[in-house]
């Protein structure tokens, strides 16, 4: 072959030396190289190849890559081949030394034309999706906490009372609603903006959430205007005289307040695709139609917002009336609560906003409270410890007429635990049954 042969010095190995470590055919042979070579790097080949003459760049190129050696040799161990330069073959060039062949020992390039910048890109693309993914829930969570009705002002209170006490209304109130709605909730025209449902949730204490039913007929001292049933506490002084009503009579300091309507509650249980409801009997409808109730057969349904309101108003089908009716309106919060908060609300934007959007507007609360509050209560009556307040007559006759006389013994027992922030004793609350 002539000096004067173009590709001589991409295939013509360097003769090792003796005693030098290429001399061994067996010697490790890897090189490394700081920059790509056509092919792969020099290696030690085991004798001539097969390779052509002049082989065309285009047919022996095997891509960009670190190897150690770039042709195959195929004759004996100590004659060097066409491989004892950068030539041309795979990314990982192999040779023979002794018939061995080795693989390249070198890093690949990779796609992206740098090492780890693919990586890099991916991190950055997560960064900002995680970015955007915040700033939307920051951004809707203040924009349903600017639509909160803070209107209610809490009375203050000088004694200790632990962990947190919501007072929950729902009030007969006909204000602002239409009288379609009125003949669509079979509300009639007249309310007396009295407490229609009372309910204490205490949250924080010893052992799970605690939903307790005040009977709206309880009779108790009205702070200024004497002993009365307790839902006209609402209509002689608003929210703050019946807040400080229930803290009079049960210890307990209300560190938040939440009030709402008829109309104001249909809503919020169509924006969230009806409530569901299960109850083991079949519930009769209301006898007198005053409710619109038109009873429910034994099994589980979905209850629109108009029927919720049926639901939930109805005391003429039970022989015990009201005092079934507040175990109905415990179970239909939870399970108000059990929807809203389920993956099904929350992880669909199309519900979820018009949802949180209509509650927020739907409902009353004290000037303290916040948008976290709301969510944490509404966590605590997915499924709390419930009952009724010891009564020790459900026909109690006063002045006020037919009244509900509380079991004082058991009545203070009760608070008095969760004023100190212990477990309800056994016994004191009986829990809920539907219908």
């Amino acid at each position: 072959m002539s000096d004067e042969d173009p590709w001589k010095g991409w295939y013509q190995a360097e003769q090792p030396s003796a005693g030098a470590p290429g001399s061994d055919p067996t010697h490790d042979m890897t090189i490394s190289s700081r920059m790509p070579s056509p092919g792969g790097d020099s290696g030690a080949g085991g004798g001539r190849g097969a390779w052509p003459e002049q082989p065309p760049p285009s047919s022996y190129q095997g891509g960009a890559g670190y190897g150690n050696g770039a042709g195959y040799g195929n004759g004996y161990a100590g004659d060097p081949g066409y491989g004892g330069g950068p030539g041309y073959g795979p990314p990982y060039g192999t040779s023979t030394a002794g018939g061995a062949p080795t693989r390249g020992g070198g890093r690949r390039w990779r796609f992206w034309g740098q090492p780890g910048r693919h990586g890099r890109r991916i991190a950055l693309v997560i960064g900002v999706v995680v970015l955007v993914i915040i700033l939307v829930i920051g951004g809707t969570y203040f924009w349903v906490n600017g639509k909160l009705n803070r209107t209610v002002s809490l009375p203050a209170f000088t004694g200790t009372s632990a962990g947190t006490n919501w007072l929950i209304v729902g009030d007969d109130s006909r204000d602002g609603v239409t009288r379609a709605q009125q003949d669509a909730l079979h509300l009639g025209d007249q309310g007396a903006n009295a407490s229609d449902s009372l309910l204490l949730l205490h949250m924080g204490g010893s052992g799970k959430p605690v939903l307790i039913s005040i009977p709206r007929d309880s009779y108790v001292p009205i702070p200024g205007h004497g002993s009365n049933k307790i839902n006209a506490a609402l209509a002689f002084g608003g929210p703050t005289l019946l807040v400080q009503t229930v803290e009079s009579v049960t210890g307990l300091r209300i560190d938040h307040y939440m009030g709402i309507g008829f109309d104001g509650l249909a809503n919020v249980v169509n924006t969230v695709g009806g409530v569901q409801m299960c109850v083991t009997t079949a519930v009769p409808a209301d006898p007198t139609g005053d409710s619109g109730f038109k009873g429910l057969a034994a099994g589980c349904h979905n209850l629109s917002g108009t029927q919720a309101i049926a639901f939930v108003r109805d005391r003429e089908s039970f022989s015990d009336q009201d005092l079934q009716r507040i175990q109905d309106q415990r179970a239909f919060l939870a399970a108000l609560m059990k929807k809203a908060t389920s993956p099904s609300v929350y992880l669909n934007p199309f519900t979820a906003l018009p949802f949180a959007s209509t509650a927020a507007s739907s409902i009353d609360v004290d000037k303290g409270a916040s948008l976290y509050d709301l969510l944490q209560a509404a966590q605590a009556l997915r499924a709390p410890q419930t009952g009724t307040v010891p009564i020790a007559n459900a026909n109690y006759q006063t002045s006020a007429g037919d009244s509900v006389l509380w079991d004082q013994t058991q009545a203070l027992e009760l608070f008095n635990a969760l004023k100190a922030g212990k477990a309800v004793p056994a016994g004191l609350l009986s829990g809920t049954k539907v219908g």
